[in-house]
């Protein structure tokens, strides 16, 4: 399938790409998907659809990103441990 020429919605689906951490083909198909599942056809609704999915994808990686950093820290007890000398 070709892409869409729209540049709005090729950039509205590299920032949903970015915010995901995954390509671009797959944050357009998840947008293709959702519109055809919503049966929205034209341009502007897709446009509309992937910055709904961009402003889910940011408040969904708030808490991510807290959870990441919590499990990422050094317990007390295990601060200075060495998996090598």
């Amino acid at each position: 399938m070709a892409g869409i020429p729209d540049r709005a919605y090729n950039t509205a689906c590299g920032r949903l790409a970015t915010a995901l951490g995954v390509s671009l083909a797959a944050a357009r198909r998840r947008v293709d998907i959702k519109a055809a599942q919503a049966g929205l056809r034209d341009t502007a609704a897709k446009l509309a659809l992937a910055e709904e999915l961009l402003a889910e994808a940011q408040a969904n990686s708030a808490g991510t990103q807290a959870l990441l950093t919590s499990l990422l820290e050094a317990v007390s007890s295990e601060e200075n441990f060495m998996t090598e000398d």
